[in-house]
């Protein structure tokens, strides 16, 4: 059979492609260091759990005593009760009246409910009557009882007016419905004909086909080709009319 130079490289060309992938995978292997995988996506590697990244090596992550191993694997943490400080793991000093957190951040210890932190110790918050001690690091440490309003470092009783009721907070007063407040009572909305109570509650709107004028409400006189709009307290012109003072006339005229 004559030798054929193209069909010497078409067959070069098709092994070359079939050991391509296997000479790929090969040289990746090789360039994954002891300790480390290949990366699951992308490309190239990453260390074991427990072990971390130096130049092209994954060496073992160095924990301290009261240390362990994070979620993820590629850094350490303290033990409750211990403290972070530089490479080792330091125990925490909970003063009087207080409890170690699982945060390793700041003092590591949080004081009772009913204490603040004051310094290296925790000092009791004075609580004034009508008041219960909170668990908040911040403001006054307390809160008043429902009924209640903060003022000047005391807790000072609300005075619900006739036709009122305690808020959702507890710290101030709402009218009922069909009442307004004015000043510190609450006033009965007088609502006139052809009206009714907003949603609210605390104001009064009229029907439809009716104008709100003072503190009645007016009909709409509603003129020839128009009708009563969205708003139900004015009118428009049908299509291929134009309002005209009072009236609705025709575009074409205009």
């Amino acid at each position: 059979m004559p030798f054929s130079l193209s069909g010497a490289l078409t067959a070069f060309g098709l092994a070359l492609a079939l050991c391509g992938p296997a000479v790929q995978a090969q040289n990746l292997i090789a360039s994954v260091p002891d300790n480390a995988r290949a990366k699951s996506y992308g490309s190239g590697w990453e260390c074991n759990r427990g072990f971390r990244e130096a130049g092209k090596n994954c060496v073992a992550i160095d924990i301290p005593p009261h240390g362990y191993l994070s979620a993820l694997g590629s850094t350490w943490a303290c033990e409750r009760g211990y403290r972070r400080t530089d490479a080792t793991c330091s125990a925490v000093v909970v003063p009087a009246n207080a409890f170690a957190t699982e945060s390793t951040q700041g003092r590591g210890w949080k004081c009772n409910r009913g204490y603040r932190a004051d310094g290296d110790t925790c000092s009791r918050v004075a609580v004034p009557a009508h008041a219960y001690a909170t668990d908040a690091s911040y403001g006054s440490g307390w809160e008043c009882e429902r009924g209640y309003l903060q003022n000047a470092g005391n807790c000072v009783l609300v005075v619900v007016p006739q036709y009122a009721y305690l808020s959702a907070a507890g710290s101030e007063w709402k009218c009922e419905r069909g009442f307004r407040r004015t000043n510190n009572a609450c006033a009965q909305i007088s609502v006139p004909t052809h009206a009714y109570l907003t949603d609210s509650g605390d104001d009064w709107q009229c029907d439809r086909g009716f104008r709100k004028e003072a503190s009645q409400c007016t009909a709409l006189n509603v003129p020839s080709r128009a009708f009563i709009n969205y708003s139900g307290d004015d009118w428009a012109c049908e299509s291929g009319f134009d309002r005209h003072v009072d009236e609705c006339v025709a575009s074409r005229q205009r």
